[in-house]
C-alpha cells in the first residue's frame, strides 16, 4: 500500500488504501475473524471514490472530456458525490440524476459540491421515462459535449476494483483471506474484488448481500428475471430492479438477502460497539455477516473481509435519526435506547 506523506497534488491523490479493520466484539460469538474494509477512508467518504476516478480518467485519457465537458450520472447518492468531487478538480461540469431513496441531506450534499441535481421517483420501473436511469439518459442526449457514466453497464466499473480494492484486500490480508463479503448494487465492488481475489486463490469464497425487494439473489440463483421480486425498500445503493451489466455473477458464489429493518439496526450496533460510524448498507452486510455465520458458513480458521461502503453521516436523517425509525416502525427501545439530550438553560 501507498502511504501518503508530505504534500499531495490534491484530493484525489488520497483515493484507495482504506484501512482494514478488525471487528472485536459484533462478532466475538461467531466462528472465524471478521475485518471490515473501511471505505469511508476515502476523501470523499465511500468506495465510490475508486471508480469516479477511475472511469473520468479513461475517459481522459481517450481524449472523450475536455475542459468544460459535462459529466453525466445516475446514482444513489454517494457516486454522485465522488463524481463531483472529481469533476471540481479536474474542471468538468456535473448533473446527476438520483432516486427519491436519497436522503435530503445526500441532496444537499451533491448541490453543494456544484452538482446540477435530479430527483426521480425511485418506485417505477428502470424502463419508465421518470426513471433515474432514463432521465440520465435523456439528459445525456440533449446535453452537447456531455459524457454519461452509466455505473451499471459499465465495465470500468469492475476495473477500479479489479485494480485497487482486491489487491488492497490481498495484500492486507498476506493472502489469507478465505471470505469477502460486499453488497450488490452496481456490482462493480464484488465483482472486481471477486475477480482479483479469485485469480489469487480460486478457494476464496465470494459472498453477496441483496436486499428483499431486489432481483439479484434470485436472478444469480436461477438466470431469470422474475419481476414478483421487486417491491419497495428503504436500503440506499443495494439490490436492484435490473440486471447490471457491471456485475459478474460467475465470481459470486452465494446471495444472502437482509431486511431494511435489520440492517439498520445493525449500522446503529456497529457504531456504539465497534465505533465504526458508517452507512445503511455497510449495516446490511454486517447483517448479512451474521446470517451467514449462523448459516455455518465460517470456520474458526477463517478470515472474512467486509466492505463497508461509506459513512454514516449521510444517514442522519434516516437510520440514525430515532424519528425515522420509529416512523418505520424499526424502533426498538430494548436494544437501542434513545440517548438523552438535556438543555442547560
Amino acid at each position: 500500500m501507498k502511504k501518503h506523506k508530505g504534500i499531495t497534488n490534491s484530493i484525489l491523490d488520497l483515493v484507495g488504501d482504506t484501512p482494514l479493520i478488525r471487528l472485536n466484539k459484533i462478532t466475538q460469538k461467531l466462528d472465524g475473524q471478521f475485518l471490515v474494509k473501511y471505505e469511508a477512508f476515502n476523501p470523499g467518504h465511500s468506495m465510490k471514490d475508486r471508480i469516479a476516478v477511475h472511469i473520468v480518467e479513461e475517459a481522459e485519457r481517450k481524449g472523450i472530456l475536455k475542459k468544460g465537458s459535462t459529466v453525466i450520472e445516475t446514482t444513489s447518492g454517494n457516486t454522485g458525490f465522488s463524481i463531483a468531487l472529481v469533476c471540481i478538480i479536474k474542471g468538468y461540469n456535473c448533473i446527476l440524476s438520483v432516486n427519491s431513496k436519497a436522503s435530503k441531506g445526500k441532496i444537499n450534499m451533491l448541490k453543494a459540491m456544484g452538482a446540477k441535481v435530479y430527483v426521480c421517483p425511485a418506485h417505477v420501473s428502470a424502463d419508465d421515462p421518470r426513471s433515474y436511469y432514463e432521465v440520465a439518459k435523456r439528459l445525456h442526449a440533449e446535453t452537447a459535449d456531455s459524457v454519461y457514466i452509466n455505473q451499471y453497464f459499465n465495465e470500468l466499473n469492475i476495473d477500479a476494483h479489479y485494480n485497487t480494492t482486491g489487491p488492497e484486500i490481498w495484500e492486507q490480508t498476506e493472502g489469507k483471506v478465505t471470505h469477502v463479503i460486499a453488497a450488490s448494487g452496481t456490482g462493480g465492488t464484488i465483482s472486481g474484488v471477486g475477480r482479483y481475489l479469485k485469480e489469487k486463490n480460486p478457494d476464496i469464497k465470494v459472498l453477496g448481500v441483496d436486499a428483499y425487494g431486489s432481483i439479484l439473489k434470485k436472478f444469480h440463483e436461477t438466470n431469470e428475471l422474475d419481476v414478483k421480486e421487486i417491491f419497495p425498500y428503504r436500503i440506499e445503493g443495494l439490490g436492484k430492479n435490473l440486471v447490471p451489466t457491471a456485475t459478474d455473477f460467475s465470481v459470486i458464489d452465494k446471495f444472502e438477502k437482509v431486511t431494511d429493518e435489520a440492517a439498520a439496526h445493525r449500522a446503529r450496533e456497529l457504531a456504539v460497539t465497534e465505533g465504526l460510524f458508517t452507512g445503511y448498507t455497510s449495516g446490511a452486510v454486517v447483517q448479512a455477516a451474521v446470517q451467514y455465520a449462523e448459516k455455518g458458513y465460517f470456520d474458526k480458521d477463517s478470515m472474512v473481509v467486509l466492505i463497508l461502503p461509506d459513512h454514516g453521516s449521510r444517514y442522519m436523517e434516516k437510520i440514525y435519526s430515532d424519528d425515522w425509525m420509529k416512523e418505520q416502525g424499526f424502533f426498538d427501545t430494548q436494544i437501542h435506547a434513545e440517548a438523552e439530550v438535556e438543555f442547560i438553560k
